[in-house]
């Protein structure tokens, strides 16, 4: 099956939608939120989304695992391991299930890697697809633990 083309995105340039934050959240200010989903993979587990907001401070529930790379700004974040000053070029992983407190002193922007765990049983089910799969097409097996299972 041939891929499609890649898309080049010019970051700077991508309009981004409204995008508010839960209003039981904000603790302090008026933080406005914008975000756009930029990609999706095709089981649906995984997402990359641009997103800004303005000053304020606020908490943040993570239900899905998500890694962030700060392209403009910065932030201060609180959570249970301590506080985290981020800028421009840093990254930072939030596993699902934590809440952080954010304080943005006057703008941010990231990049968001967003990945939805599946259940073990689910997981280990398609581990054992793809290696089928490859089996059927007569794929090399990846290095690694019993042909990638």
């Amino acid at each position: 099956m041939p891929l499609a083309s890649v898309v080049k995105l010019e970051v700077e340039k991508i309009a981004l939608e409204p995008s508010p934050i839960n209003r039981d959240w904000i603790l302090e200010g008026d933080p406005r939120a914008r975000a756009i989903l930029l990609s999706s993979s095709a089981d649906g587990t995984a997402s990359t989304f641009i997103w800004d907001c303005t000053a304020g401070r606020f908490n943040w529930h993570y239900g899905v695992d998500e890694t962030i790379y700060v392209l403009e700004g910065g932030m201060t974040i609180k959570d249970a391991g301590g506080t985290h000053d981020l800028n421009a070029g840093d990254t930072i992983y939030f596993p699902a299930g934590v809440s952080a407190e954010w304080i943005v002193k006057s703008y941010v922007r990231k990049i968001a890697f967003v990945r939805t765990r599946l259940p073990r049983s689910l997981a280990s089910a398609r581990r054992v697809y793809q290696h089928l799969k490859r089996v059927v097409r007569g794929d090399k097996a990846p290095a690694g633990r019993l042909g990638g299972l």
